[in-house]
């Protein structure tokens, strides 16, 4: 599963952050918003916590309504976007479906959110 969560956040993310100095193009800029609108929203924030905090590292919508204060249906519908956006994994378990986080693809919007480090170490005044 570490093998296609890592080729997943390949293919979702562009290889430049927008903050190294080069620009983005398009289609990079089109998939990173995508990522981003997805988690641009409390209750999608909150799901992703709660199905990393939980005891196994996933869970089903069944274990979400009641932290969420939600009904199914919306809930269902937050983890479509988030398992569109590729930073949940849907496993499909009789009639129960549960969710996991692609923890390369959240460390991918991380590292491309985060500055380069500035070469040559701190500037002296």
């Amino acid at each position: 599963m570490k093998h296609v969560g890592a080729a997943v956040a390949e293919k979702m993310m562009p290889n430049l952050s927008p903050l190294t100095g080069e620009p983005l193009d398009r289609a990079d800029a089109e998939r990173l918003a995508g990522v981003l609108k997805a988690l641009a929203d409390p209750a999608r924030l909150r799901l992703l916590s709660l199905i990393q905090s939980s005891p196994d590292g996933e869970a089903c919508v069944c274990d979400l309504t009641a932290p969420l204060g939600l009904s199914q249906p919306t809930v269902s519908h937050h983890l479509r976007i988030l398992t569109e956006a590729q930073l949940l994994e849907r496993e499909k378990r009789g009639v129960w479906a549960f969710y996991r986080l692609v923890p390369s693809a959240i460390g991918a919007v991380a590292e491309l959110l985060t500055p380069p480090r500035k070469r040559g170490g701190r500037k002296t005044r």
